[in-house]
């Protein structure tokens, strides 16, 4: 058995804590999360309890499901939510809780309201939002109007807390956690600059936290005092109608003595700006929102937890020894390594997936009402994984074209399987377009995840051939049983006079060795790859332009990495959208938009206009094996995630 060498490498991580009647194995908590594998009914699907089952297995001490609504008449604030007052709900929350539990894991739940939200359409979405939008005051938002909440319904949600906390304790559930952050309904009542009631639930902090108040005593009066009641609050809303940092402390001092945990967040989900601080994006470092949980720890008795895109075993060893939070949870980066605490716990920090903080797994949800993770391709499939996964009927020798990503999950997936593989790649190192994909100063995300994936190439017992191209020749000298191929795109070079002149150079190029761009550089492209790129130039200090043939740049990325992403393309470059390239010349690009034909003045010019696959390499190459395989960005361009995905299932069939 493998030794908990964890224990002693990281021990404040390891050491247990109490929680009223529950006594944690260690300080690791999955975050709330709430994909939308829910019913219309606001029911949970066995996908759904698998993919909690998945994070208890995991071996952090609790997994939390994340917003339950409470009041389901007036509180979604998302298209398919868990309604805690919606008949037959019971069922899926008792066996959530038994599959947690069988994996050792205490279970949570989020308790929420969305206010305002749920009754106005939202990042959540907007169906079923045709009812009356009740908020702290009357009001009148882009979305629509939104009526004053009335005494009466105050005191009906007031008793929902209540009654959903007990359905959560008699369906199994271990504790429960009341949303107070993040824009909802108790955050817009804690909102000073939007809460100007003129009765005991406006004005004052005492009166502004009367609500939220009243909701955690009916819990307690319904449950028990020993009944663990965690609350996300925030440490600073970051906008001027919210609760500023000092304000933030104060108010959580008004429950210090009925809460059992303080989860500490920041901003609101609702703003655009402040979504990719609530949810750190790659440009923020990791564990950005620290410091006010440190804050709020100094003025509280009661256990205070931190969030914020941590994934490293070592940095939530220094924050809890430190003293800055006694616990912290784990959000996107337990889609990305549900095995982050067994892996801290058996000393294989190193193994752990790193988040890309890419948001693939938020904007799935708008698109499929699903799950995805870049990096992980079990996410979502949690259900599917108990038939799918098994060891090979018969060891095959597996020869893998091409040691990108698509190349290296295929080859570590097959290895495990008890296949012999050999994975060749023609340049003199593995990862592919990760590579210069990781290059920029806020990529370090890729860059991990690069090295993860050649560690694990290593330790499956691959054979790597690196200054290899794998040809008819070569395939025939090796004679392989199967044969995935995995040999990329190539970047586009569309016709356009003037691309082969000495002042222009390939995006890939480019991200690699930002020495080779003169002091103004216009990038052809607009879509991510020259988004990113404008970033990382402008920080060197280099003029950027953007040309972009369509109406907007970067528009084929999901609507959270582009909201976080934006800003500092703005930033960093003139954009010139709906603009056609005509002609590359010495002095720059010259192009036309709304039919004026002028010149972007530049000394380098960024060729980012997109790949192509190379289809005759691709098709001459399976025409050697029977057995052959396509992945990656040779069967169709895309992102990581298309690689990953594609090389990790196509393994599961050889």
């Amino acid at each position: 058995m493998a030794e908990m060498k964890g224990k002693e490498k990281y021990p404040h991580l390891f050491e247990p804590l109490r929680i009223c009647n529950l006594r944690l194995k260690n300080r690791m908590f999955a975050a709330p999360s709430s994909p939308s594998m829910i019913t219309t009914d606001g029911h949970m699907t066995t996908e759904m309890i698998a993919y909690l089952e998945e994070k208890a297995k995991g071996g952090v001490a609790v997994v939390t499901y994340g917003e339950a609504i409470v009041h389901s008449a007036t509180g979604r604030s998302h298209d398919k939510q868990l309604q805690l007052d919606s008949h037959g709900v019971k069922l899926g929350l008792t066996e959530a809780a038994k599959c947690i539990h069988a994996h050792g894991a205490y279970a949570n739940i989020q308790l929420s309201h969305g206010g305002k939200y749920g009754g106005l359409a939202s990042r959540g979405g907007g169906w079923g939002k045709e009812g009356t939008a009740y908020g702290p005051v009357a009001e009148m938002t882009p979305a629509g109007p939104v009526e004053e909440m009335p005494k009466e319904m105050i005191y009906e949600i007031i008793e929902a807390y209540g009654k959903a906390a007990k359905l959560a304790k008699d369906c199994r559930f271990d504790m429960v956690q009341v949303h107070a952050a993040h824009g909802w309904l108790f955050s817009q009542f804690l909102s000073p600059g939007l809460n100007t009631r003129k009765d005991e639930f406006g004005g004052s902090l005492e009166n502004r936290m009367r609500f939220l108040r009243l909701s955690i005593e009916e819990i307690k009066k319904t449950c028990g005092k020993m009944f663990p009641v965690e609350v996300r609050f925030s440490g600073d809303d970051m906008s001027e109608m919210g609760m500023g940092p000092e304000e933030c402390i104060e108010a959580a001092k008004m429950l210090d003595d009925i809460v059992d945990l303080f989860n500490i967040s920041c901003g609101n989900h609702e703003d655009h700006e402040l979504f990719c601080r609530t949810h750190p994006s790659a440009f923020f470092p990791r564990g950005v929102n620290v410091y006010l949980a440190a804050e709020m720890k100094k003025h509280l008795k009661t256990p205070v937890a931190t969030v914020g895109s941590l994934i490293d075993p070592a940095q939530m060893e220094e924050i809890i020894a430190t003293g800055q939070a006694d616990i912290i949870e784990i959000g996107r980066g337990m889609l990305a390594d549900p095995q982050i605490a067994n892996k801290a716990l058996y000393d294989c920090a190193d193994d752990i997936t790193p988040c890309l903080r890419c948001y693939e797994c938020f904007g799935e949800g708008v698109r499929n009402e699903t799950i995805k993770c870049a990096v992980n391709p079990i996410i979502g499939q949690e259900l599917q994984q108990r038939y799918m996964v098994k060891p090979a009927r018969e060891q095959k020798k597996v020869l893998i074209a091409g040691g990108g990503p698509g190349g290296m999950q295929a080859a570590i997936t097959a290895a495990r399987r008890g296949h012999k593989v050999m994975l060749a790649e023609k340049s003199d190192h593995l990862g592919g377009n990760l590579v210069p994909a990781g290059a920029a100063f806020f990529k370090e995300d890729i860059r991990r995840f690069c090295n993860v994936l050649i560690h694990r190439v290593e330790r499956a017992g691959v054979k790597v051939l690196l200054n290899t191209e794998v040809t008819p020749g070569l395939i025939d000298a090796i004679k392989p049983d199967a044969l995935v191929v995995a040999i990329g795109a190539n970047e586009l070079r569309p016709p356009i006079k003037g691309l082969d002149g000495p002042n222009v150079v390939m995006a890939c190029d480019a991200e690699l060795d930002h020495s080779k761009l003169g002091k103004r550089v216009a990038i052809m492209g607009g879509g991510l790859v020259g988004a990113e790129g404008a970033v990382a130039f402008a920080k060197d200090g280099h003029e950027v332009s953007i040309i972009e043939m369509k109406d907007a740049v970067a528009e084929e990325i999901n609507e959270f990495f582009r909201g976080g992403l934006m800003p500092h393309v703005e930033k960093a470059a003139t954009l010139y959208t709906s603009t056609t390239v005509k002609e590359v010349v010495p002095e720059g690009v010259k192009v036309e938009r709304d039919g004026e034909e002028f010149l972007i003045e530049a000394d380098t010019v960024v060729c980012a206009l997109g790949f192509r696959p190379k289809w005759a390499e691709v098709d001459a190459l399976c025409a050697c094996v029977d057995e052959n395989y396509v992945i990656g960005d040779c069967a169709s361009v895309g992102q990581i995630y298309d690689a990953v995905s594609g090389g990790y299932y196509t393994a599961l069939r050889i």
